[in-house]
């Protein structure tokens, strides 16, 4: 089914942090939330509105200390201008298509503006997303039945050259949604993790946990990731302290470790683990790590083997997957995982799910494997999509940390709170006087209301409670640091 984009209108809400959240080289204490509205026109002249939303982040998709935080939100801004003037020129098309037609034009046009693989991403990422919601919309399909019936016109193409229709067509077709999805709850690295750690001074007190023991009773999951932040006597203590906590009160839990490119090489991640498994108070822990995540800075990490690390426990890569080649690239390289997150876009996540089941089929196990994350999707639109797509693909848990670092739907209209709470009685919560939030039952998300017409939305947005995006810069950003 073709479609021709012919608007997108540009928004923004500002998100305060109900606690600080670091990871990497920046502590968050608000952000920007980016909005999108497109129209859509098809073959038989019907139109259509679909919605998408993504965190504005600074340094993760571009982590160079030499931009400010507020040139990479611009960075992101110019990513999605130069996206949306792609789409509009290619004219007519599959959804698939106007995302593979313009990928080189946009990852080329990227480059020239200083925007590295990532970030290049960021803006077809919303787009695509919005385009398929608008598409689910005018045909009454929702976002599962369209890719397992494939709607979006997805196929093999020379940007991923292992990848065959003979398999993607019935790997696409084979796909069902989950109903529900383990949460896995992001412990930042300066988040408290008892009581001492949280004087009665310094809380919140609105009724959420503010403490990963106060996490683990309240949330009652079991599964929990690890920031870890490259200081291998820090992150010792740091790791023991939380292994304290989980042994506890988390019965039989699962961890990941993040590192989040804090590491220069794989020598730095390595001696990190061989001390946490020489760790008497981490023993527990040890055998509940499931796998590393991105340890070492994107700069290295496609440069050497990982294969030493590897033996001790899976590695994958998040930031390093900045193309379509880059996971199997990771591969060759003794990775053999790759994280999902709707910033890099859902086609991607999807080409990757379908390399995996192949490597998997041919070497008879499960060896290779991809990971749900997170990057701060708030609730709504944001986190919806993103649960929508992980749980299609299969994903039995998936890092979640906005429904700890913000408070639910605060700073979003009344009306617009409750319509989500009407659509997704399942998914959220409204008690007197707070704003919505993620309901959360025995560490588990209900996802059964993602299955309505569009791309899991199913609401209505208050767009006149929202500002417009302002325009991005056209030349290249300099250095300001």
């Amino acid at each position: 089914m073709k479609v021709k984009l012919t608007e997108v209108d540009r928004f923004e809400r500002d998100v305060r942090l109900r606690l600080p959240f670091r990871f990497g080289v920046i502590t968050v204490t608000e952000s920007i939330h980016a909005i999108i509205r497109v129209r859509i026109k098809l073959e038989d002249g019907r139109t259509s509105e679909g919605v998408a939303a993504e965190a504005l982040g600074a340094k993760w998709f571009e982590k160079s200390p030499a931009f400010t935080d507020a040139q990479n939100l611009d960075q992101l801004r110019q990513s999605l201008d130069i996206a949306i003037d792609h789409y509009k020129a290619h004219g007519l098309d599959t959804p698939f298509g106007l995302y593979a037609s313009t990928y080189l034009t946009q990852q080329a046009r990227g480059a020239q503006l200083g925007l590295n693989p990532l970030v290049a991403a960021y803006g077809p990422a919303l787009l695509d997303r919005a385009i398929l919601d608008a598409l689910g919309k005018v045909t009454g399909q929702s976002f599962a039945t369209m890719i397992s019936t494939n709607v979006p016109g997805i196929e093999a193409t020379d940007l991923t050259p292992d990848i065959k229709d003979a398999h993607l067509q019935p790997f696409i077709a084979g796909l069902k949604p989950g109903e529900t999805i383990d949460l896995r709850h992001t412990v930042g690295l300066v988040d408290p993790l008892t009581a001492a750690d949280r004087p009665a001074s310094e809380r919140v007190n609105d009724g959420l946990p503010e403490t990963l023991e106060e996490v683990v009773a309240h949330y009652r999951g079991r599964y929990y990731k690890l920031k870890v932040g490259g200081d291998i006597k820090a992150d010792l203590d740091r790791l023991s302290r939380i292994a304290a906590v989980l042994d506890a009160g988390a019965g039989d839990y699962r961890v990941t470790f993040d590192g989040n490119e804090q590491y220069d090489d794989v020598d730095g991640i390595l001696e990190l683990w061989r001390k946490v498994e020489e760790t008497p108070a981490l023993a527990r822990m040890v055998k509940a790590t499931l796998f590393i995540e991105q340890p070492i800075k994107r700069a290295s990490a496609l440069s050497r083997p990982v294969t030493e690390l590897a033996e001790y426990r899976p590695v994958i890569i998040d930031e390093s997957d900045g193309e379509l080649s880059s996971f199997p690239t990771a591969l060759t390289l003794g990775y053999s995982g790759v994280s999902s997150k709707n910033c890099k876009g859902f086609y991607k996540s999807l080409l990757n799910a379908a390399r995996v089941e192949r490597l998997n089929a041919e070497v008879g196990s499960t060896r290779y494997f991809m990971s749900a994350e997170d990057l701060t999707t708030g609730p709504g639109t944001s986190v919806q999509q993103d649960l929508a797509l992980v749980s299609l693909l299969g994903l039995t848990h998936v890092e979640r940390n906005a429904h700890h670092f913000i408070d639910g739907m605060s700073g979003v209209p009344e009306g617009e709170q409750k319509a989500f709470v009407a659509a997704h009685p399942a998914l959220y919560e409204k008690l007197p006087g707070k704003p919505a939030r993620l309901r959360v039952k025995g560490g588990k998300l209900a996802l059964g209301s993602l299955g309505c017409p569009g791309f899991a939305v199913g609401v209505a947005l208050d767009f006149k409670s929202m500002r417009p995006m302002p325009a991005a810069p056209q030349e290249k950003l300099k250095e300001a640091k």
